[in-house]
């Protein structure tokens, strides 16, 4: 699966909210949209998905311009993850699965024993079906995610758009979270993802896109765009990048050059 946008650009009026955005994803490769609050982030996902008008560039699905594609073509191609909400209705989590295999039916259909199975093997997939009987509300914020990230997998949709799935979520979830997100990747799936957390990028990204006032302000691999230069510019904070070695791997991260850190 491949997406290709070029010269993405869209305004609010006469607010200019994306600037020209050029990226490609391809498979087994993980993007990450890095960003200050308000840079644009929601209203680029809009726009991939087809649910936004008005935009102007090129937005490409395996070749196919994507205002060419009725929204169950769309969805066959791609699915959205969003953040972590709290439940309005009391759905088991087997339903809530359940439901992601339904943008591939008839308007008058319901779903029968291939879309149970296809949703049970999304469940066992990410290892919690021995969640599938538990009510939605029930369960913790990072199985609850996890349970979004299934019922994506069970649309059958290889391209993923994730609305920063660790947010609201603590440290072990968020953990959680993002291996699933690196396993997805290795398997081969397609995925978009914003974060607030350059880390993320370092630990399990392919490419990274950083946007500042809807421009694209450094894009690559995390090592290459994700300097100490370019999060200072992006986030008005200084931040040094620290190399290390753990279990015969590189890894960078981040640490903030602020006042009031600890000195001891």
């Amino acid at each position: 699966m491949k997406m290709e946008i070029e010269n993405l650009t869209f305004s609010y009026g006469s607010h200019e909210v994306l600037k020209g955005l050029t990226f490609t994803v391809t498979e087994g490769e993980l993007l990450c949209i890095l960003g200050p609050n308000g840079v644009g982030k929601s209203t680029l996902f809009r726009c991939l998905l087809g649910l936004q008008r008005g935009w102007k560039g090129s937005i490409c699905i395996d070749g196919e311009d994507i205002r060419r594609l009725t929204a169950r073509r769309t969805a066959r191609y791609l699915a959205y993850i969003p953040q972590y909400s709290s439940p309005v209705f009391s759905y088991t989590v087997f339903q809530m699965v359940l439901m992601g295999t339904t943008s591939q039916m008839g308007m008058f259909s319901s779903p029968g024993k291939k879309e149970e199975e296809r949703s049970l093997a999304a469940l066992e997939a990410l290892g919690i079906g021995y969640l599938k009987n538990k009510r939605i509300g029930e369960i913790s914020g990072g199985e609850r995610q996890l349970v979004l990230i299934a019922r994506a997998i069970a649309q059958d949709a290889q391209l993923l758009i994730m609305d920063e799935p660790t947010a609201n979520l603590d440290y072990g979830n968020q953990v959680r979270v993002m291996q699933v997100i690196g396993e997805l990747v290795q398997q081969g799936y397609s995925i978009v993802m914003s974060t607030h957390n350059p880390d993320h990028a370092f630990l399990y990204g392919t490419q990274v896109l950083m946007l500042k006032d809807g421009a694209v302000i450094s894009q690559g691999t995390p090592r290459e765009a994700l300097t100490e230069e370019v999060l200072h510019r992006a986030y008005g904070v200084k931040i040094g990048i620290h190399t290390f070695w753990e279990d015969d791997r590189e890894y960078h991260l981040c640490v903030p050059k602020a006042r009031g850190i600890r000195k001891d």
